[in-house]
This record gives C-alpha cells, sequence and structure tokens, in this order.
C-alpha cells in the first residue's frame, strides 16, 4: 500500500496540518521542521498529490455614470444594469454626477483606467468629449447619440405623438412644454419634435423653461404654465410633471379640470400619484440590459460598427389628462 500523509506525519513526529503545509505553504513552516517532514516523505517514498490550481472565471467592472440617481429613472436603469452584469460576472459600480459637466469629467477620467467598460447616461458633456475621455477604454452612451460611438436612445418620438393625439382628441389648442436643463440632449430633443407636432396639429405652444429636472423645478414653473394660457402641459420628465400638480393645486388650479399634466419616464410615482398622471413609458430596464451587452462584446474584444439603438416609447393615460375647459385662451386666474 502506497505511504499517505498520516504516515508521513507520524515518522517525523509532526501533527498531520504541519506535514501538510510543507507541501502546501512550505514558507510558513520552520525549516528544521521542513527538513524532518521531507526526509520522512524521501525514506518512505511518499509523493505529495499535486493539486491543480483553481482559476476563477473572468471578471469585469464596469462603471455607471449617471446624473441622479435619487431620480427613479436612473436608479431602474442602474438596476437592470447590474442584473444584467450578474449574468456574466460583471460588476457595476455606480458614479453620480449631479448633473455637473466638470463632475462628469473628473469621474471619467478617473475611472477609465480601473473599469473595464463606461456607460454613461444622460451626459451632460457632448458626446465627442465623453468617448474622447473614455479613451480605449469600451464606452456605450445612453439617451445620447454620437456618431462614431455605441448609443441606446429611448427615442420620445412615438410616446410624444401619442401624446398630442390624446391631447387633441380632448379638444386641447394650446399646450405648454415644460423644459428640462438647457444642457439636457432628450430636452433639446423633445423640444424638436413637440414644435413639429404642434404644428402638425394645429397647436398653440408655450416653451417654459430652463428648469431643474425636480419637482421643485416643477412647482417653480407652475405659475408660468397657468399664466401662458395653455389648457395643457406637457413635462420634461416625471418629477417636473408631479411639482408641476403641486404647484398648481397650491395656486387654485385643479388638474385635470383646469390643467391637463403629462410627464415622462412612466416613473412607479406616476401611477400613485392621485390622480394618477399620465405618462410616457421609457425602456430604462430594457437599455440596461441592452448597454452591458453591447459593453460586453466590445470589452471582450469583438469588433462591431458603432451604432444606436433606439427604443420606442408609448404614452400611458391616466387621469392628469381630460377635456379642454369651456374658457378662452386666455390666462387662468389663480388664487395667490
Amino acid at each position: 500500500m502506497a505511504p499517505t500523509l498520516t504516515d508521513v506525519a507520524r515518522t517525523a513526529g509532526v501533527a498531520l496540518s504541519t506535514a501538510s503545509r510543507v507541501f502546501s505553504d512550505p514558507e510558513r513552516i520552520g525549516a528544521r521542521t521542513r527538513h524532518k517532514v521531507l526526509t520522512a516523505a524521501q525514506e518512505l517514498g511518499y509523493t505529495p498529490r499535486v493539486v491543480e490550481p483553481v482559476v476563477a472565471p473572468h471578471t469585469s467592472t464596469v462603471a455607471a455614470v449617471v446624473p441622479d440617481i435619487a431620480n427613479p429613472v436612473f436608479s431602474r436603469f442602474v438596476k437592470a444594469a447590474q442584473a444584467q452584469g450578474r449574468q456574466v460576472r460583471s460588476t457595476v459600480v455606480v458614479a453620480d454626477t449631479d448633473y455637473d459637466a466638470e463632475r462628469e469629467r473628473e469621474v471619467i477620467a478617473d475611472l477609465r483606467a480601473r473599469v473595464d467598460g463606461i456607460v454613461v447616461h444622460s451626459s451632460r458633456l457632448e458626446g465627442a468629449e465623453v468617448l474622447e475621455l473614455c479613451g480605449a477604454t469600451p464606452s456605450v452612451l445612453v439617451n445620447r447619440e454620437i456618431p462614431g460611438g455605441h448609443c441606446v436612445i429611448a427615442d420620445s418620438t412615438q410616446g410624444l405623438r401619442q401624446v398630442v393625439d390624446h391631447l387633441d382628441a380632448l379638444a386641447h389648442k394650446h399646450i405648454a412644454y415644460v423644459q428640462g436643463r438647457s444642457d439636457s440632449w432628450s430636452n433639446l430633443h423633445r423640444i424638436g419634435l413637440v414644435r413639429d407636432l404642434a404644428a402638425e396639429y394645429g397647436c398653440e405652444l408655450s416653451l417654459l423653461g430652463w428648469h431643474t429636472e425636480t419637482t421643485d423645478g416643477g412647482s417653480a414653473a407652475a405659475a408660468r404654465v397657468l399664466a401662458s394660457g395653455a389648457t395643457a402641459a406637457i413635462a420634461h420628465n416625471d418629477l417636473v410633471a408631479l411639482g408641476l400638480m403641486a404647484g398648481a393645486r397650491s395656486l387654485g388650479a385643479r388638474v385635470p379640470d383646469d390643467l391637463s399634466v403629462v410627464g415622462s419616464d412612466d416613473i412607479p410615482f406616476a401611477a400613485l400619484s392621485e390622480p394618477g398622471l399620465s405618462s410616457i413609458a421609457t425602456p430604462m430596464d430594457r437599455a440596461g440590459t441592452l448597454a452591458m451587452e453591447i459593453l460586453g462584446r466590445a470589452a471582450a474584444g469583438e469588433r462591431t460598427a458603432p451604432r444606436a439603438v433606439r427604443l420606442s416609447t408609448h404614452f400611458v393615460a391616466r387621469g392628469t389628462t381630460g377635456p379642454a375647459p369651456a374658457r378662452s385662451a386666455t390666462a387662468l386666474e389663480v388664487t395667490p
């Protein structure tokens, strides 16, 4: 019978664990003890079993750069990206830039050499600058179209058309668009779409902005919306829309009796508001998954031509849109 490690330990006069370490981690054992064990092994003809090292599956780290993780639309995107990352052993770290372009520059420059890929959502920078900052690190831009780069875009075209068609059917002939920030690519894209649709449907359009993309921004816009004489307002996002509703109520206006309100993104709070907020649903879950899939292929060295993936949006009608009030197009008198 072939000698065992137990035989070696007994012959050398040491514990079994000590004999084991002589072969697995010899640096932890003193020279004298090590010599005794090796001598015993040689005398007995013991040959230690060679254990192949365990090679861990390849893992990677991806940075998700977002302007405001407190906004449900961005947290939903990150959650989907992390779920996709787990499928391929990729860890997603999150960097919140707080809508600050300089902070975004610093974050990307700092992370590019420390991660395997970067996803930048709703960048405050020009697309070309983002690509330059990322350098050789694979990158995907979300809601920002740029030639020469991979992009995933929630296209508002279909959703906005459905909104204006819905408002037209309710006899609204004066619509206000409550803009987001001036450095938002999505906001500028929607302005162009709203202008074209208003002209197509023969609606008067009031462009109001710029505003922070928060409930406070929406609340601050309420007085101007009501003073414009518009009977319906489309807000840059749901947070702005919810703030607009609160601000309008504080000024004595009723939603939707005096003012119909539409948001964008269809965040969970939209269905929970009273009345429920009509909104444009944007597929941020799908965007998070796709961005990670595209990044994974690029990081693996797969050579694919840069492309823009467009995801369609759709309108979800709830209680904040109703028939246009039976009054003239003059500004609504509100309670100060």
